[in-house]
């Protein structure tokens, strides 16, 4: 089968960053599907294991990356009772297995959702890590009530990007919250009013005093999707006593997590891999919440993020992804589509 691989952790400008190559047909575990894959979507993980900056195997070894995908199932493990061959589905994987830049993609049938049916793979594969990321981090982490009678507010600073895109319509859609993202462009800004942001400020300016003007009390809930470290006092003084903020990236210096307790405010951390990894009793969630969002865009309440598809899945086009998502300039998914 046709894979995009690497063997050593190289800036993408390199010509060995990415290469295509072959590699044996996976063979399914009990629980696995095999999954042809007809469309991918390019996360910030992705390029940060390439970079040698994730989770990921030493130099030298064959690594496929990929985590987000749609496709066809093709067969599938004696144990699976979930699906059957010729399901459409689509998924995020596991951190832990060889990845979706790859024709055939070995998947637990746990972590795996039946593709919406009312879009096509493309606009599908630019759904599942970030939705799940997006729904742990409200739901699951800070525990927001899915009820749109119950008032409140969530800040999402990094509104613009694939989490930041999906969290919000998730956010307008199944809660009571004012919501209130984050952008610094004017493209990004018009994005998250798009997306259903009922308010969006500048992370580039100090934020507290826009969240106030807002929000006087303070917002209930903050969901930081980037550079918590850079606005962290920021953060606190724009937050009510008993919120909750939820951050998905590791801080890249320390903050000092005593400045949230006069508040009694409570740090969460979100990883969407963390279930998969540990094989976690309730690792089914994530299939199960895939099957939600299926529903959730088949029935017309939120939609799909892709905002560009770049073509086939082969090295030269992803990279120009892992480029364009290391420039830190994207604007929802990017997607591949094809071999």
């Amino acid at each position: 089968m046709k894979i995009v691989s690497f063997h050593r952790s190289l800036p993408i400008s390199d010509p060995a960053s990415l290469l295509d190559l072959t590699a044996e047909t996976p063979q399914p575990k009990p629980r696995d599907l095999l999954v042809e894959v007809r469309a991918i979507s390019v996360n910030p993980v992705d390029a940060k294991v390439r970079s040698g900056g994730g989770p990921g195997r030493p130099d030298g070894q064959l690594q496929i990356l990929g985590w987000d995908a749609a496709g066809v199932v093709k067969s599938v493990g004696r144990d699976v009772t979930l699906f059957k061959p010729g399901d459409e589905v689509y998924y995020a994987g596991d951190v832990g297995r060889p990845g979706s830049y790859a024709e055939l993609q070995c998947v637990d049938e746990r972590i795996v959702g039946c593709k919406p049916a009312s879009i096509g793979f493309a606009e599908a594969a630019a759904l599942p890590l970030t939705s799940i990321t997006a729904w742990e981090s409200l739901f699951d982490r800070m525990k927001i009530p899915r009820d749109p009678a119950e008032p409140g507010s969530v800040l999402i600073i990094g509104g613009a990007g694939g989490v930041g895109s999906i969290a919000t319509q998730l956010a307008r859609r199944l809660t009571g919250l004012t919501v209130i993202a984050t952008a610094s462009r004017p493209e990004t800004q018009a994005w998250c009013l798009e997306m259903g942001a009922h308010q969006v400020i500048d992370h580039r300016q100090p934020l507290a005093a826009q969240v106030k003007a807002i929000v006087p009390g303070g917002v209930n809930y903050v969901l930081a999707l980037t550079k918590a470290e850079d606005h962290f006092d920021e953060i606190i003084a724009a937050m009510a006593p008993q919120s909750a903020i939820a951050l998905i990236e590791n801080v890249a210096r320390p903050v000092d997590i005593n400045k949230l307790k006069p508040k009694c405010i409570s740090l969460h951390w979100e990883f969407m891999f963390a279930r998969s990894r540990y094989e976690t009793a309730d690792m089914g969630e994530q299939g199960r919440l895939l099957n939600e969002v299926a529903r959730l865009v088949d029935a017309g309440q939120i939609r799909t993020t892709m905002r560009q598809n770049l073509g086939p899945i082969k090295a030269a086009n992803l990279k120009s992804a892992h480029a364009l998502i290391e420039s830190g300039t994207t604007i929802g998914k990017i997607v591949l589509a094809g071999f």
